[in-house]
């Protein structure tokens, strides 16, 4: 493997004695040792943070992610040994670091957090989840000074899915600034998926050893008619990483609906099984036959079974695709020309999970309803703390948007940085001591520092 991609912006680190660990493996450490991993245990996955011990969280649904992420690189490497040799690392590592820390720059209440802190940034250069993702680990998280995890420039290229800026990406009729928060459209201020205008520096020093066409080709988007732009291609690593976060929502996900009777098994069979016997596949039409029967039945290792088996077929469909065999401009980094891909009909079958999961349980009533009280709750946060934060944030925030103000810098993203590190309970303790006359008196705001 080419040493550029072993890197670390902070190139004196501290050598510890006998240390023998790999660049990727000291990378899993700093992620799973970081307070913004351990935060992710109680953020909200699909169901509320809290609401049962059984949801999946964050936290579980990344620990899912990383091992279907491994299960994913064996089958690469099985499949394709001759071209993973020189695209892989020896040992899973590295897709488990990356699978691992895809999830950390969600703010709380899922979406409904997302939706609320763009709103509030939408005059300082917006906020969405993936761009803070690669802001705590290359900037705030505190392994390092200013340097975040200062993880390897590997892991930081995998961990990037949309290669632009959320200024370069933006394109949504202008929305009405609603009278009131309570008035706020979600669906009018859903955020493009980029990298912040502040974190230029940083996506620069990721991308430099690529050539300039790579580059150029690789930051390319596709331009849509009221709708925000979107960008075509990602790293090889990021598509691994893509395809075991999208299994592990469209499947795992599925199994907490179901255990909770969120999901019937009528609208399964309907929504769900009834499109799966329409693929010309035999494999899966018989699998499809008893499948309902096996994740809504009262035997619960019938339903571990069933799920495990839809992922096992998901995870060994996977392919290795060489994208030079469709583009008039040639990709010269490998890193760039091969991507990880499920093919058609394997991809339709994740799809229709993916529509099912969304439509049946993250559109119910009462999960938007949820999403919709995390909403007021950021954005009454952001508020109350942006109207005078040396009096309201923790000493250490409160230090940085000063120096940040003083510097003339987007002293708002300090304040975003700080709500969007807040977990679901955090908030909701944090509304309840500014806001409500019985909230509590000894509130420590320490804790989330």
């Amino acid at each position: 493997m080419d040493s550029v991609w072993l890197e670390r912006r902070l190139t004196s680190v501290t050598k510890r004695q006998h240390d023998h660990r790999t660049p990727f493996q000291r990378d899993r450490a700093r992620i799973l040792h970081s307070a913004a991993f351990r935060r992710l245990q109680s953020k909200t996955q699909v169901m509320g943070s809290g609401q049962s011990d059984f949801y999946r969280t964050r936290l579980t649904h990344s620990l899912e992610a990383a091992q279907i992420g491994s299960g994913i690189t064996a089958q690469l490497r099985s499949k394709f040994k001759k071209q993973c040799d020189g695209l892989l690392p020896d040992d899973d590592t590295l897709i488990e670091s990356i699978c691992l820390a895809h999830d950390i720059g969600h703010p709380p209440f899922g979406h409904g957090g997302e939706v609320a802190l763009n709103f509030m940034m939408r005059d300082f250069g917006g906020f969405e989840g993936n761009g803070q993702t690669l802001r705590i680990v290359a900037r705030l998280e505190p392994f390092s000074k200013d340097f975040g995890m200062n993880l390897t420039r590997r892991s930081l290229f995998g961990l990037i899915k949309y290669p632009q800026t959320l200024n370069t990406l933006s394109n949504s009729p202008s929305a009405e600034i609603p009278s009131t928060y309570r008035q706020l459209k979600a669906a009018d201020w859903h955020p493009p998926k980029g990298i912040y205008h502040d974190d230029l520096d940083i996506l620069d020093w990721i991308l430099a050893p690529l050539s300039g066409d790579d580059r150029e080709q690789f930051q390319q988007y596709a331009m849509q008619n009221n709708k925000h732009h979107k960008t075509r291609f990602k790293s090889f690593d990021c598509s691994i990483m893509e395809l075991a976060d999208d299994i592990a929502y469209g499947i795992h996900d599925l199994e907490d609906a179901i255990v909770t009777g969120i999901v019937s098994q009528r609208d399964f069979e309907q929504h769900v099984i009834a499109k799966l016997m329409d693929i010309d596949d035999e494999w899966l039409n018989e699998y499809s036959k008893n499948l309902a029967q096996k994740l809504f039945g009262e035997h619960h290792h019938h339903q571990k079974e069933a799920i495990g088996g839809l992922v096992n077929y998901l995870i060994t469909e996977i392919v290795l695709i060489d994208l030079n065999d469709s583009l008039q401009t040639p990709f010269t980094e490998p890193l760039l020309r091969f991507n990880a891909k499920l093919p058609a009909t394997a991809a339709q079958v994740l799809e229709i999970f993916k529509g099912f999961v969304y439509q049946f349980v993250i559109k119910q009533t009462s999960i938007q309803q949820l999403e919709y009280r995390g909403q007021q709750i950021v954005m009454e946060l952001f508020e109350a703390l942006a109207s005078d934060p040396m009096r309201l944030l923790p000493n250490s925030t409160a230090k940085r948007w000063q120096l940040a103000k003083d510097n003339q810098q987007n002293h708002q993203r300090v304040i975003a940085d700080y709500v969007a590190g807040m977990t679901d309970d955090y908030a909701t303790k944090l509304y309840q001591t500014l806001f409500l006359p019985n909230g509590q008196n000894s509130f420590n705001t320490k804790s989330n520092n």
